[in-house]
Protein backbone atom coordinates (compact mmCIF):
# COMPACT_ATOMS: atom_id res chain seq x y z
CA UNK A 1 0.00 0.00 0.00
CA UNK A 2 1.37 3.32 -0.82
CA UNK A 3 0.98 6.20 2.46
CA UNK A 4 -0.71 9.52 2.12
CA UNK A 5 1.35 11.15 4.24
CA UNK A 6 -0.07 14.74 3.88
CA UNK A 7 -4.28 15.87 3.99
CA UNK A 8 -6.62 15.45 1.20
CA UNK A 9 -10.08 17.03 1.63
CA UNK A 10 -12.57 14.60 -0.84
CA UNK A 11 -16.04 16.36 -1.64
CA UNK A 12 -18.48 14.18 -2.12
CA UNK A 13 -21.23 15.00 -5.69
CA UNK A 14 -24.35 14.24 -6.94
CA UNK A 15 -26.50 12.10 -8.82
CA UNK A 16 -24.95 9.97 -11.64
CA UNK A 17 -21.68 11.22 -10.73
CA UNK A 18 -21.81 10.36 -7.69
CA UNK A 19 -22.02 6.74 -8.22
CA UNK A 20 -19.43 7.20 -10.58
CA UNK A 21 -17.26 8.61 -7.71
CA UNK A 22 -18.01 6.41 -5.14
CA UNK A 23 -17.03 3.29 -7.34
CA UNK A 24 -13.84 5.19 -8.48
CA UNK A 25 -12.38 5.58 -4.77
CA UNK A 26 -13.40 1.74 -3.80
CA UNK A 27 -11.84 0.07 -7.34
CA UNK A 28 -8.72 2.44 -8.32
CA UNK A 29 -8.01 4.31 -5.37
CA UNK A 30 -8.64 2.35 -1.97
CA UNK A 31 -6.90 -0.79 -2.94
CA UNK A 32 -3.58 0.44 -3.44
CA UNK A 33 -3.68 4.16 -1.65
CA UNK A 34 -3.57 4.28 2.58
CA UNK A 35 -5.00 7.62 3.30
CA UNK A 36 -5.20 6.85 6.99
CA UNK A 37 -6.53 9.68 8.91
CA UNK A 38 -5.20 11.73 6.34
CA UNK A 39 -8.57 12.31 4.23
CA UNK A 40 -11.40 14.52 4.91
CA UNK A 41 -14.60 13.87 3.81
CA UNK A 42 -17.35 16.86 2.91
CA UNK A 43 -20.75 16.14 1.73
CA UNK A 44 -21.68 18.53 -0.54
CA UNK A 45 -24.62 16.80 -2.05
CA UNK A 46 -27.61 18.72 -2.25
CA UNK A 47 -29.43 17.08 0.20
CA UNK A 48 -26.53 18.17 2.69
CA UNK A 49 -26.54 21.51 1.20
CA UNK A 50 -30.19 21.94 1.91
CA UNK A 51 -30.19 21.36 5.87
CA UNK A 52 -26.83 23.48 6.08
CA UNK A 53 -26.27 26.21 4.00
CA UNK A 54 -23.76 27.24 1.74
CA UNK A 55 -21.25 27.59 4.54
CA UNK A 56 -20.53 23.26 4.25
CA UNK A 57 -18.68 24.60 1.12
CA UNK A 58 -17.29 27.39 2.54
CA UNK A 59 -15.80 25.00 5.54
CA UNK A 60 -14.88 22.80 2.47
CA UNK A 61 -12.70 25.19 0.92
CA UNK A 62 -11.07 26.32 4.09
CA UNK A 63 -10.16 22.69 4.75
CA UNK A 64 -8.72 22.75 1.20
CA UNK A 65 -6.40 25.74 1.29
CA UNK A 66 -5.15 24.40 4.78
CA UNK A 67 -4.39 20.94 3.23
CA UNK A 68 -2.98 22.12 -0.23
CA UNK A 69 -4.97 19.44 -2.04
CA UNK A 70 -8.84 19.09 -2.88
CA UNK A 71 -10.77 16.35 -4.93
CA UNK A 72 -14.75 17.66 -5.65
CA UNK A 73 -16.86 15.49 -7.25
CA UNK A 74 -19.54 17.20 -9.99
CA UNK A 75 -22.51 19.21 -7.80
CA UNK A 76 -26.10 20.46 -8.44
CA UNK A 77 -26.32 24.06 -8.96
CA UNK A 78 -29.94 24.07 -8.21
CA UNK A 79 -31.71 26.84 -10.65
CA UNK A 80 -34.60 28.98 -9.50
CA UNK A 81 -37.02 26.69 -9.44
CA UNK A 82 -35.81 24.82 -7.92
CA UNK A 83 -34.46 27.09 -4.75
CA UNK A 84 -38.30 27.96 -4.73
CA UNK A 85 -38.55 24.26 -4.21
CA UNK A 86 -36.12 23.32 -1.28
CA UNK A 87 -37.15 26.63 0.28
CA UNK A 88 -33.64 28.33 0.24
CA UNK A 89 -31.46 30.33 -1.98
CA UNK A 90 -28.01 28.03 -2.49
CA UNK A 91 -25.11 29.40 -4.59
CA UNK A 92 -23.12 27.26 -6.98
CA UNK A 93 -20.66 25.04 -5.03
CA UNK A 94 -17.63 25.38 -7.38
CA UNK A 95 -18.14 29.38 -7.49
CA UNK A 96 -17.96 29.73 -3.80
CA UNK A 97 -14.65 27.76 -3.54
CA UNK A 98 -13.41 29.19 -6.62
CA UNK A 99 -14.07 32.67 -4.83
CA UNK A 100 -12.53 31.60 -1.51
CA UNK A 101 -9.34 30.35 -3.00
CA UNK A 102 -8.97 32.32 -6.31
CA UNK A 103 -6.22 31.71 -8.60
CA UNK A 104 -6.73 29.92 -12.36
CA UNK A 105 -8.19 27.21 -13.51
CA UNK A 106 -6.48 24.73 -15.80
CA UNK A 107 -7.92 22.74 -18.24
CA UNK A 108 -6.01 19.59 -20.07
CA UNK A 109 -7.59 17.50 -22.80
CA UNK A 110 -6.74 13.51 -22.12
CA UNK A 111 -5.24 12.44 -25.52
CA UNK A 112 -6.43 8.80 -26.79
CA UNK A 113 -4.64 8.21 -30.25
CA UNK A 114 -7.56 6.09 -31.53
CA UNK A 115 -10.35 9.05 -30.55
CA UNK A 116 -10.65 11.26 -33.67
CA UNK A 117 -10.58 15.14 -33.22
CA UNK A 118 -13.70 16.68 -34.47
CA UNK A 119 -11.15 19.99 -34.91
CA UNK A 120 -8.76 17.33 -37.35
CA UNK A 121 -5.98 20.19 -37.30
CA UNK A 122 -5.67 20.03 -33.89
CA UNK A 123 -2.24 17.42 -33.31
CA UNK A 124 -1.13 19.14 -30.16
CA UNK A 125 -3.14 20.10 -26.90
CA UNK A 126 -4.52 23.23 -25.92
CA UNK A 127 -4.45 24.78 -22.27
CA UNK A 128 -7.36 26.66 -21.08
CA UNK A 129 -6.16 28.93 -18.04
CA UNK A 130 -9.48 30.32 -17.00
CA UNK A 131 -9.51 33.02 -14.33
CA UNK A 132 -11.07 30.93 -11.77
CA UNK A 133 -13.91 34.05 -10.41
CA UNK A 134 -16.03 37.43 -11.14
CA UNK A 135 -16.70 38.53 -14.19
CA UNK A 136 -20.38 37.27 -15.63
CA UNK A 137 -20.18 34.32 -13.01
CA UNK A 138 -19.87 36.87 -9.92
CA UNK A 139 -22.55 39.56 -11.44
CA UNK A 140 -24.81 41.49 -8.95
CA UNK A 141 -28.31 41.93 -10.28
CA UNK A 142 -31.19 43.90 -9.38
CA UNK A 143 -34.56 43.97 -11.08
CA UNK A 144 -35.51 47.71 -12.37
CA UNK A 145 -39.49 48.19 -11.69
CA UNK A 146 -40.70 51.64 -12.52
CA UNK A 147 -39.01 54.73 -13.86
CA UNK A 148 -35.98 56.35 -12.74
CA UNK A 149 -32.18 57.21 -13.35
CA UNK A 150 -28.93 54.46 -13.55
CA UNK A 151 -25.48 55.15 -11.67
CA UNK A 152 -22.54 53.27 -10.30
CA UNK A 153 -20.91 55.26 -7.83
CA UNK A 154 -17.96 54.55 -5.15
CA UNK A 155 -17.09 56.10 -1.99
CA UNK A 156 -13.55 56.36 -0.98
CA UNK A 157 -12.94 55.07 2.36
CA UNK A 158 -10.36 57.65 3.13
CA UNK A 159 -11.55 60.66 1.89
CA UNK A 160 -15.14 60.63 1.60
CA UNK A 161 -15.04 61.48 -1.74
CA UNK A 162 -17.90 59.88 -4.22
CA UNK A 163 -17.08 59.04 -7.83
CA UNK A 164 -20.82 58.34 -9.90
CA UNK A 165 -20.94 57.49 -13.48
CA UNK A 166 -24.61 57.67 -15.07
CA UNK A 167 -25.43 54.31 -16.83
CA UNK A 168 -28.74 55.87 -17.87
CA UNK A 169 -30.78 59.02 -17.07
CA UNK A 170 -34.29 58.01 -17.47
CA UNK A 171 -35.33 54.21 -17.61
CA UNK A 172 -37.82 51.80 -16.26
CA UNK A 173 -38.70 48.14 -16.07
CA UNK A 174 -35.90 46.21 -16.45
CA UNK A 175 -32.61 44.62 -15.19
CA UNK A 176 -29.28 45.82 -14.51
CA UNK A 177 -26.05 43.93 -13.49
CA UNK A 178 -22.68 44.70 -11.99
CA UNK A 179 -19.31 42.97 -11.23
CA UNK A 180 -16.29 44.18 -9.92
CA UNK A 181 -12.33 42.91 -9.63
CA UNK A 182 -9.56 43.96 -7.72
CA UNK A 183 -5.82 44.32 -9.87
CA UNK A 184 -4.26 42.41 -7.79
CA UNK A 185 -6.07 39.63 -8.45
CA UNK A 186 -6.05 39.87 -12.11
CA UNK A 187 -2.03 40.36 -11.22
CA UNK A 188 -2.26 36.44 -9.78
CA UNK A 189 -4.39 35.50 -12.68
CA UNK A 190 -1.18 36.79 -14.89
CA UNK A 191 1.29 35.18 -13.37
CA UNK A 192 -0.27 31.87 -12.54
CA UNK A 193 -1.00 31.26 -16.36
CA UNK A 194 2.61 32.64 -17.22
CA UNK A 195 4.36 30.08 -14.68
CA UNK A 196 1.82 27.50 -16.55
CA UNK A 197 3.25 28.47 -19.82
CA UNK A 198 6.48 28.41 -18.78
CA UNK A 199 5.96 24.95 -17.22
CA UNK A 200 4.53 23.74 -20.63
CA UNK A 201 7.08 25.41 -22.50
CA UNK A 202 4.11 26.52 -24.65
CA UNK A 203 3.07 30.15 -26.01
CA UNK A 204 0.96 32.04 -24.28
CA UNK A 205 -2.34 34.16 -25.67
CA UNK A 206 -4.88 35.86 -24.07
CA UNK A 207 -8.17 37.00 -25.41
CA UNK A 208 -10.54 39.30 -24.23
CA UNK A 209 -13.29 42.27 -25.81
CA UNK A 210 -11.24 45.30 -24.70
CA UNK A 211 -12.22 47.21 -27.75
CA UNK A 212 -15.80 46.89 -26.02
CA UNK A 213 -14.94 46.96 -22.27
CA UNK A 214 -12.32 49.58 -22.73
CA UNK A 215 -11.83 49.73 -18.80
CA UNK A 216 -12.61 46.36 -17.15
CA UNK A 217 -11.06 43.86 -19.81
CA UNK A 218 -8.65 46.32 -20.48
CA UNK A 219 -7.22 46.24 -16.97
CA UNK A 220 -6.55 42.54 -17.41
CA UNK A 221 -4.85 43.36 -21.32
CA UNK A 222 -2.79 46.07 -19.12
CA UNK A 223 -1.75 43.98 -16.58
CA UNK A 224 -0.72 41.09 -18.26
CA UNK A 225 1.31 42.69 -20.51
CA UNK A 226 3.10 44.46 -17.38
CA UNK A 227 3.53 41.33 -15.87
CA UNK A 228 4.98 39.91 -19.15
CA UNK A 229 7.94 42.50 -19.77
CA UNK A 230 8.41 42.68 -16.01
CA UNK A 231 8.75 39.43 -14.46
CA UNK A 232 8.69 36.80 -17.42
CA UNK A 233 9.94 37.99 -20.94
CA UNK A 234 13.59 36.59 -20.04
CA UNK A 235 12.14 33.17 -18.99
CA UNK A 236 9.66 32.76 -21.79
CA UNK A 237 12.73 33.81 -24.48
CA UNK A 238 15.21 31.66 -23.26
CA UNK A 239 12.95 29.14 -23.90
CA UNK A 240 11.91 29.89 -27.18
CA UNK A 241 8.36 31.08 -26.50
CA UNK A 242 5.77 33.78 -26.53
CA UNK A 243 3.03 35.98 -24.91
CA UNK A 244 0.34 37.99 -27.52
CA UNK A 245 -2.73 39.64 -27.21
CA UNK A 246 -5.76 38.79 -29.27
CA UNK A 247 -9.20 39.61 -28.72
CA UNK A 248 -11.07 36.67 -28.37
CA UNK A 249 -13.22 36.28 -31.46
CA UNK A 250 -10.11 36.71 -33.44
CA UNK A 251 -8.73 34.36 -31.43
CA UNK A 252 -11.49 31.93 -31.51
CA UNK A 253 -10.66 31.72 -35.12
CA UNK A 254 -7.25 31.05 -34.94
CA UNK A 255 -7.63 28.31 -32.41
CA UNK A 256 -9.69 26.95 -35.06
CA UNK A 257 -6.80 27.06 -37.87
CA UNK A 258 -4.01 26.12 -35.60
CA UNK A 259 -2.39 23.05 -35.01
CA UNK A 260 -3.13 23.82 -30.96
CA UNK A 261 0.19 23.68 -28.87
CA UNK A 262 -0.51 26.73 -27.03
CA UNK A 263 -1.81 28.39 -23.13
CA UNK A 264 -4.88 30.09 -23.75
CA UNK A 265 -5.70 32.43 -20.72
CA UNK A 266 -9.42 34.03 -20.07
CA UNK A 267 -11.58 35.49 -18.02
CA UNK A 268 -13.75 33.06 -15.95
CA UNK A 269 -16.67 33.13 -18.54
CA UNK A 270 -15.06 32.98 -21.21
CA UNK A 271 -12.87 30.47 -20.53
CA UNK A 272 -15.86 28.09 -19.07
CA UNK A 273 -17.44 28.76 -22.20
CA UNK A 274 -14.14 28.07 -24.18
CA UNK A 275 -12.64 25.20 -22.33
CA UNK A 276 -16.17 23.16 -23.58
CA UNK A 277 -15.80 24.07 -27.35
CA UNK A 278 -11.86 23.11 -27.29
CA UNK A 279 -12.61 19.69 -25.11
CA UNK A 280 -15.52 18.49 -28.06
CA UNK A 281 -13.22 19.32 -30.12
CA UNK A 282 -10.61 17.32 -29.36
CA UNK A 283 -12.97 14.44 -28.83
CA UNK A 284 -15.30 14.96 -25.67
CA UNK A 285 -15.65 16.30 -22.57
CA UNK A 286 -16.12 12.89 -20.98
CA UNK A 287 -11.93 13.39 -21.90
CA UNK A 288 -10.44 16.52 -20.55
CA UNK A 289 -8.72 16.95 -16.43
CA UNK A 290 -9.60 20.26 -15.35
CA UNK A 291 -8.17 21.54 -11.82
CA UNK A 292 -7.94 25.03 -9.62
CA UNK A 293 -4.32 26.23 -8.53
CA UNK A 294 -3.37 28.93 -6.75
CA UNK A 295 -1.21 31.54 -7.92
CA UNK A 296 1.81 30.41 -5.43
CA UNK A 297 1.04 26.78 -6.60
CA UNK A 298 0.40 25.58 -3.06
CA UNK A 299 -2.77 24.41 -3.80
CA UNK A 300 -4.80 22.45 -6.21
CA UNK A 301 -8.64 21.56 -6.10
CA UNK A 302 -9.87 19.27 -8.97
CA UNK A 303 -12.98 18.16 -10.59
CA UNK A 304 -14.61 17.34 -13.42
CA UNK A 305 -15.19 19.93 -16.06
CA UNK A 306 -18.92 18.47 -16.63
CA UNK A 307 -21.89 18.48 -14.43
CA UNK A 308 -23.91 15.78 -12.84
CA UNK A 309 -25.08 13.65 -15.74
CA UNK A 310 -28.71 13.69 -14.72
CA UNK A 311 -30.43 11.96 -17.64
CA UNK A 312 -28.70 9.24 -16.51
CA UNK A 313 -28.91 9.54 -13.20
CA UNK A 314 -32.44 8.81 -13.83
CA UNK A 315 -31.45 5.39 -15.67
CA UNK A 316 -29.81 4.26 -13.33
CA UNK A 317 -32.74 4.86 -10.83
CA UNK A 318 -34.77 3.13 -13.61
CA UNK A 319 -32.90 0.08 -13.30
CA UNK A 320 -31.28 0.73 -16.64
CA UNK A 321 -27.96 0.25 -17.97
CA UNK A 322 -25.50 3.55 -18.76
CA UNK A 323 -22.65 4.17 -20.02
CA UNK A 324 -21.31 7.26 -18.86
CA UNK A 325 -17.36 8.59 -19.25
CA UNK A 326 -15.83 8.14 -15.87
CA UNK A 327 -12.56 9.44 -17.17
CA UNK A 328 -12.28 13.33 -15.98
CA UNK A 329 -13.38 12.26 -12.37
CA UNK A 330 -10.54 9.48 -12.20
CA UNK A 331 -8.02 12.23 -13.62
CA UNK A 332 -9.19 14.67 -10.60
CA UNK A 333 -8.28 11.46 -8.41
CA UNK A 334 -5.29 11.48 -10.27
CA UNK A 335 -4.54 15.53 -10.17
CA UNK A 336 -4.67 16.13 -6.59
CA UNK A 337 -3.13 12.98 -5.50
CA UNK A 338 -0.04 13.51 -7.58
CA UNK A 339 -0.33 17.20 -5.96
CA UNK A 340 -0.04 15.59 -2.73
CA UNK A 341 2.39 13.44 -3.78
CA UNK A 342 4.70 16.44 -4.67
CA UNK A 343 4.21 18.30 -1.56
CA UNK A 344 5.08 15.56 0.36
CA UNK A 345 7.97 14.38 -1.94
CA UNK A 346 6.28 11.10 -2.11
CA UNK A 347 7.36 9.70 -5.66
CA UNK A 348 5.63 6.37 -5.20
CA UNK A 349 1.99 8.05 -5.00
CA UNK A 350 3.25 10.52 -7.89
CA UNK A 351 4.07 7.59 -9.89
CA UNK A 352 0.88 5.72 -8.91
CA UNK A 353 -0.84 8.32 -10.66
CA UNK A 354 0.68 8.17 -13.77
CA UNK A 355 0.21 4.48 -13.28
CA UNK A 356 -3.66 4.75 -13.57
CA UNK A 357 -3.70 7.62 -16.03
CA UNK A 358 -1.91 5.43 -18.29
CA UNK A 359 -4.04 2.54 -17.83
CA UNK A 360 -6.98 4.60 -18.50
CA UNK A 361 -5.57 5.80 -21.98
CA UNK A 362 -4.36 2.42 -22.89
CA UNK A 363 -8.06 0.82 -21.55
CA UNK A 364 -9.51 3.28 -24.61
CA UNK A 365 -6.90 2.88 -27.24
CA UNK A 366 -7.12 -0.84 -26.49
CA UNK A 367 -11.20 -0.45 -28.14
CA UNK A 368 -12.81 -0.74 -24.83
CA UNK A 369 -14.55 2.64 -24.04
CA UNK A 370 -18.59 4.12 -23.35
CA UNK A 371 -20.81 5.09 -25.56
CA UNK A 372 -19.89 8.72 -25.57
CA UNK A 373 -16.12 7.88 -26.90
CA UNK A 374 -17.71 4.58 -29.04
CA UNK A 375 -20.11 7.25 -31.20
CA UNK A 376 -16.98 9.61 -32.00
CA UNK A 377 -15.69 7.16 -34.27
CA UNK A 378 -18.64 6.40 -35.92
CA UNK A 379 -19.11 10.09 -36.64
CA UNK A 380 -21.62 9.94 -33.41
CA UNK A 381 -24.24 8.37 -35.99
CA UNK A 382 -26.07 7.08 -32.65
CA UNK A 383 -28.97 5.27 -34.16
CA UNK A 384 -26.20 3.01 -36.11
CA UNK A 385 -24.53 1.69 -32.36
CA UNK A 386 -25.55 -1.41 -30.71
CA UNK A 387 -24.26 -2.30 -27.26
CA UNK A 388 -21.58 -4.14 -28.90
CA UNK A 389 -20.17 -1.11 -29.75
CA UNK A 390 -19.21 0.37 -25.98
CA UNK A 391 -19.20 -0.63 -22.35
CA UNK A 392 -21.31 0.15 -19.73
CA UNK A 393 -20.35 2.97 -16.88
CA UNK A 394 -19.33 -0.24 -14.71
CA UNK A 395 -18.18 -2.21 -17.16
CA UNK A 396 -15.93 0.53 -18.59
CA UNK A 397 -14.70 0.49 -14.55
CA UNK A 398 -14.22 -2.81 -14.28
CA UNK A 399 -11.80 -3.04 -17.31
CA UNK A 400 -9.75 -0.26 -15.88
CA UNK A 401 -9.71 -1.70 -12.40
CA UNK A 402 -8.45 -5.02 -14.27
CA UNK A 403 -6.15 -3.11 -16.29
CA UNK A 404 -4.60 -1.19 -13.59
CA UNK A 405 -4.28 -5.01 -11.09
CA UNK A 406 -2.01 -6.21 -14.04
CA UNK A 407 0.31 -3.21 -13.86
CA UNK A 408 0.62 -2.80 -9.96
CA UNK A 409 1.98 -6.34 -9.69
CA UNK A 410 -0.48 -6.40 -6.64
CA UNK A 411 -2.12 -9.94 -5.36
CA UNK A 412 -5.47 -9.84 -7.26
CA UNK A 413 -8.30 -8.00 -5.30
CA UNK A 414 -12.13 -9.00 -5.24
CA UNK A 415 -12.75 -5.22 -5.69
Amino acid sequence: MILVKGKVVECVGDEMMAIIWEKIKYKLILPYVDFGKNLEVFDLTLENRVIYGDEIVLDAAKAIKEAGVGIKCATITPDEKKCEEIGKVLRSPNHIIREYLGGIILREPVICENIPKIIKSWVNPIYIARHAYAGNKDVHEMCIEGKGQLKLSFVDEISGVQTEKIIAEETKDGVIGATFIEEYAIRAFARGSMEFAVEKCLPLFLSTKSTILKNYDGLYQRVFQEVYENEFKSRFEERGIFYNFILIDAMVAKAMKSKGGFVWAMKNYDGDVQSDFVSQGFGSLGLTSSYLMTDDKKVIQTEACHGTVKNHFKKYLRGEPTSTNPIASIFAWTKALAHRGQLDKNEELVKFTEIVEKVCIATIESGCMTKDLAAALKNNEFESMTENDYLTTFEFLDKIAQNLRSCMILPKMNI
